[in-house]
């Protein structure tokens, strides 16, 4: 029985964080006695040994709050800055576990988390995670709390930028996150009606999205909504990438594999001003005036929904069941209406993209959305 146990929150903030440690703290020390720590800004807090005792008094009245109450970074265990260099911390924070005689350690976040979390996994230490992120891009759960969030907060967007775009006969380009995986600014696309939705997964051609926005003012509609997500890319650059890519595998030689490594990151942070591009090609091949929204942070804050309440609320009460279980090194996954676990080493490093046959994809497609590729 894990009497002690320490939370954290690491990565971007996100709507619903609140909601699962009050759901993981509560559960513990109602069902079961727990002692409940937190640790502030991440990892970083971790290795700082900077904590917060949490009680049910604390974790009350936070339900609806937006960010998370222990603060978060994104520093990692093994590369954290410390006095002007980037250093291996794995072996402090490993000792801080030990010094507040913890059972368990609860980790929240994305990707990046649940890759720390398995690296200290395999230094010994009890962690259970649970998936946030508005990317919704963790691999192997239904749904990460923060993404209906977000997903509202990009449709409401869209809506309001409808009534601007018909009155003025404009192009509005909406730059939606989503730097490798395109859920929400796919969801966003087709809940807020977008006439081409770019999103990383399908490269896009110019001269598509142009002759589809065309065909729009041909037809009596002389205003198109375009939703891009920011790690969108043409096929030009695409192709690039992977021939990068490619070689970068195939290259023997330390200096064959720096070459072809900056010119990954060349490629790559050559295309983060590409919604600007867009806007820019698309106005000049049309002869429609186009605008540039950029949503941003904006889409982290505020109050979480009440679906993300809900799942993060739902997974966070399993976290404290499963923890009395001894159930660690793994992450507590959304599957349907319940929850189950998943292996952290199977979770660590894996995206979790949008598939070209999802059922999105197809609504788009059937409704007559441009999507970039045909």
């Amino acid at each position: 029985m894990a009497n002690h146990i320490g939370l954290l929150t690491s990565g971007g903030d996100t709507p619903g964080l609140n909601a699962a440690l009050r759901g993981v703290g509560k559960a513990a020390i109602k069902k079961y006695g727990s002692q409940i720590i937190g640790f502030k800004d991440g990892f970083r807090g971790l290795m700082e040994n900077r904590i917060i005792r949490l009680d049910p008094k604390q974790l009350s009245g936070i339900l609806t709050l937006g960010g998370t109450i222990l603060g978060t970074s994104r520093d990692k265990p093994h590369k954290m800055p410390v006095g002007g260099k980037i250093l291996d911390m794995t072996d402090v924070i490993v000792e801080n576990y030990h010094k507040q005689h913890l059972d368990a350690l609860v980790c929240l976040g994305g990707g990046g988390t649940q890759k720390n979390a398995y690296e200290l996994v395999k230094k010994g230490l009890n962690i259970i995670t649970l998936p946030k992120t508005i990317d919704n891009d963790v691999a192997y759960t239904d749904m990460t709390f923060g993404f209906d969030t977000a997903l509202g907060i990009a449709v409401d967007a869209i809506d309001r930028l409808h009534s601007t775009a018909h009155s003025h006969h404009r192009i509005i380009v909406v730059e939606i996150m989503g730097n490798k995986a395109g859920w929400l600014a796919l969801g966003a696309g087709v809940a807020g009606g977008a006439d081409t939705i770019l999103i990383p997964e399908i490269p896009y051609d110019i001269n598509m999205v142009a002759e589809s926005i065309l065909s729009r003012a041909r037809n009596g509609s002389p205003f198109s909504i375009v939703a891009v997500a920011e790690g969108a890319m043409s096929k030009e650059k695409y192709a690039l990438l992977q021939k990068a890519i490619s070689n970068l595998e195939k290259a023997e030689e330390k200096g064959d594999r720096q070459k072809w490594k900056a010119e990954i990151k060349s490629i790559k942070s050559g295309n983060s001003n590409n919604t600007m591009q867009v806007a820019q090609q698309l106005e000049a091949m049309t002869g429609l005036e186009a605008r540039v929204t950029i949503l941003g942070h904006l889409q982290r804050g505020g109050t979480p929904s009440a679906a993300d309440r809900l799942l993060a609320t739902r997974l966070g009460t399993a976290c404290a069941d499963f923890i009395k279980q001894g159930q660690f090194g793994v992450m507590v996954a959304s599957k349907g209406d319940g929850a189950e676990l998943v292996p952290l080493e199977k979770v660590a490093g894996v995206t979790k993209l949008v598939p070209l046959d999802h059922s999105w994809v197809d609504s788009a497609r059937s409704v007559g959305t441009c999507l970039g590729d045909f």
